[in-house]
């Protein structure tokens, strides 16, 4: 978790990166994903947004219940388009993606 980057390159190697090492990823990147991030760079989404985004994601795919289908690999940044939308829209303190990335810490550790 970063400050905002200074230019669009270092904007786009930071949101791939934080979805490459997101939880559920396939960790590759691709041509679309590298777009993706440059239209989040010139919409002015800040990278605090796409980085909360992607970890209230994971937590929501690992806290599933025990006998719920396995999820299927996340292969594509735009998978994660809607809860980013979600986080640019909601009023929530940063206290609460704090708690998130927690919850993330301990999830991945057991």
């Amino acid at each position: 978790m970063d400050q905002q980057p200074s230019g669009r390159e270092e904007y786009v190697r930071k949101v791939l990166e934080a979805y490459r090492n997101t939880p559920g990823t396939c960790g590759n990147l691709r041509r679309p994903d590298r777009m993706l991030a440059v239209q989040l760079y010139q919409r002015g989404v800040p990278l605090l947004a796409v980085e909360n985004a992607l970890v209230l994601a994971a937590v929501r795919r690992l806290i599933r219940p025990a006998d719920a289908p396995p999820l299927t690999t996340v292969r594509s940044l735009a998978y994660f388009m809607p809860v980013i939308e979600e986080v640019i829209e909601i009023e929530v303190g940063e206290a609460y993606f704090q708690y998130a990335r927690q919850k993330l810490q301990r999830l991945r550790s057991s």
